[in-house]
């Protein structure tokens, strides 16, 4: 196989049948997402907007949840074509781990305050400000960067256009249809794309096997270090993306999915469904890559499981996998940007501004700041995923769970206090300019730091009742 080819030129007329066939039907569903949509007393279209009026059942609830979580694919397999089984740990087994956690202890307890989304919560639990400031990292943690890269990534190896062009494409084509009827068109369009993007992977994986044989395969030709687990780094260093993983307890997609669901139980049975799906998909991706590598190890790490997946495949499959790669981008990238717009139009601005019908305006905002950024990051996706995912945990994580279970009401203050500690030290690590831990544990520091300044008030003045 070839380390590098132009996908246009070996792509058939079938394919390109195929290809703009599911994206017609995903349009279909949306189209039809609107046409159910229920009209609404206006005090109530935020209701119907955000949460689809409560109204996700198990099989929806599944098929959102899944498709939602996988736009950062080319991410996924370029770190499993680099370093094998390391990506089923880190993008796999721990999250594995926090999201039965999620099902088990959460998610009774996050209806409690009866809100819409993570950051009114947060006002419930500690106050106004806190709202603002959740608001405020929920936004920088779901501008979907990443994925509007992972976009211009695949439509310019599909259609040879300059990488600018194919992002500001991507963007264009989620937008217009993400902003149709709120939560409702997401969760149709997800409704296609999850049944595309999975047999899409399990489709790949099953052809390297029937070519190429199995495991014996590639452990005659790819390194060692790729069948472990830690691959070459230290435990400690590959737990920073357990930590990550734990930042799911207060992701703005898992509540707002479970807080839309018919009852806490449908959200119950469809994260453990869903995860049984999301092991499933991760062997696909993981071994699928790992074929590549064995394929065409010279090949770029981003490019490389679609290059070799579209060798791999038969004329007309070709376009089939080209659209589940394309639909799960999509169906992450249009729920990001659909959280992103809520966190300005519901959480952050007030008065006149504050209704459902600037939704679409701030969303033309989001997605334009979505492209102006993805030119910073230098198409480093797992960098992305580091910085805000770290962002995320220090802020957030340990305020929020240590509410929840322990169902306490803090204070604004307290929320603040936590926040300044926990990022001045994570900051100052990162910078170097604090030697008390290495810049690699410069997040296990940073939460320390959040967990001190939010028990700091309550310690001190058990310690001060002690005393008197």
């Amino acid at each position: 196989m070839q380390s590098h080819i132009v996908i246009p030129w070996i792509l058939e007329t079938a394919d390109w049948i195929v290809f703009i066939g599911v994206l017609a039907i995903t349009i279909a569903a949306v189209a039809y997402g609107n046409f159910r949509k229920k009209k609404h007393l206006s005090e109530d279209n935020f209701f119907d907007l955000l949460l689809m009026g409560r109204q996700l059942t198990l099989p929806l609830f599944v098929c959102t949840l899944v498709a939602t979580w996988y736009g950062g694919i080319i991410g996924v397999t370029a770190l499993a074509y680099d370093k094998g089984f390391y990506n089923f740990l880190t993008q796999g087994i721990f999250w594995y781990v926090t999201y039965i956690i999620f099902a088990l202890f959460l998610v009774n307890k996050i209806r409690v305050a009866d809100a819409k989304t993570l950051p009114e919560t947060a006002e419930y639990f500690f106050g106004k400000k806190a709202r603002s400031i959740v608001a405020l990292v929920n936004l920088t943690n779901v501008i979907p960067i990443s994925y509007a890269i992972s976009a211009g990534i695949l439509i310019q190896l599909i259609t040879g256009l300059p990488l600018g062009t194919s992002t500001f494409a991507g963007i264009a084509f989620v937008l217009i249809y993400s902003q149709m009827s709120g939560l409702r068109s997401v969760v149709y369009s997800d409704l296609v794309q999850f049944f595309v993007m999975c047999s899409a992977v399990a489709m790949v994986l099953g052809f390297s096997i029937y070519n190429f044989g199995g495991p014996d395969f590639l452990q005659a030709r790819l390194p060692q270090n790729h069948f472990k687990l830690l691959g070459d780094d230290g435990f400690w260093a590959a737990f920073v993306w357990g930590i990550i993983a734990l930042t799911t307890l207060v992701d703005p997609n898992f509540h707002q999915r479970c807080l839309a669901a018919t009852s806490p139980k449908t959200a119950k049975k469809g994260i453990l469904l869903s995860t049984l799906i999301w092991v499933l998909f991760d062997l696909c991706t993981t071994f699928g890559a790992m074929y590549a590598k064995a394929a065409i190890p010279t090949a770029i790490s981003n490019e490389a499981y679609i290059t070799y997946s579209v060798q791999l495949l038969p004329t007309g499959l070709k376009g089939y996998f080209l659209a589940g790669m394309v639909a799960t981008i999509f169906s992450t990238m249009d729920s990001y940007f659909f959280l992103a717009t809520t966190s300005i139009n519901y959480d952050l601005v007030k008065g006149r501004l504050r209704d459902p019908r600037f939704f679409k305006t701030f969303g033309v905002l989001i997605a334009f700041t979505t492209f102006l950024l993805t030119f910073g990051f230098e198409g480093n996706i797992a960098n992305i995923w580091r910085l805000f995912g770290s962002l995320s945990a220090i802020v957030v994580l340990i305020p929020m769970t240590s509410s929840y279970i322990l169902g306490k009401r803090f204070n604004d203050n307290d929320f603040i206090l936590s926040t300044l500690i926990g990022l001045s030290l994570y900051l100052l690590t990162e910078l170097q300019l604090l030697t008390l831990a290495s810049q690699g544990n410069s997040l296990y520091l940073g939460l320390f730091g959040s967990f001190l300044g939010l028990w700091l008030r309550t310690l001190s003045e058990k310690l001060i009742h002690k005393a008197q």
